[in-house]
């Protein structure tokens, strides 16, 4: 099977470590950026086949970020997940506005996590235990 990139955006190294912990027995190679900057410059110089985004971030936020890639023509059909600690109504509403694909909330459940990659990208492979 063909691996497949995902960029890993998020200002809290643990929840970086935590993603790539999930997905290390998966056929993917991960990209990390610390902040929305950082994940829009990645996404259009490594164009991956998925994108789990953070919403709170330095420098420029997850739904800012999720705009700017849906805005540029080699990245605009990313899938992307947010990940939030605020998955109320109104913060998930923002998020579609921006064009996020799907959401997840923190803390991450793995297997939550691992369905929504497998479902985006159409991979399978055994849950980190």
């Amino acid at each position: 099977m063909k691996r497949k990139k995902i960029l890993l955006v998020d200002d809290s190294n643990t929840i970086l470590m935590m993603e790539k912990f999930i997905l290390k027995n998966g056929p993917y190679d991960l990209v990390t950026a610390s902040n929305g900057e950082e994940a829009v410059s990645k996404a259009s110089e490594h164009i991956p086949d998925l994108i789990l985004l953070d919403v709170i971030m330095p420098k420029m936020g997850g739904f800012d970020a999720c705009r700017l890639i849906r805005n540029n023509e080699a990245t605009s059909n990313i899938p992307i997940i947010m990940v939030t600690t605020r998955g109320e109504a109104a913060n998930v509403e923002i998020g579609w506005a921006n064009g996020c694909t799907d959401y997840v909330t923190k803390p991450i459940n793995t297997i939550e996590l691992l369905a929504k990659v497998r479902s985006y990208l159409g991979t399978t492979e055994e849950v980190a235990s």
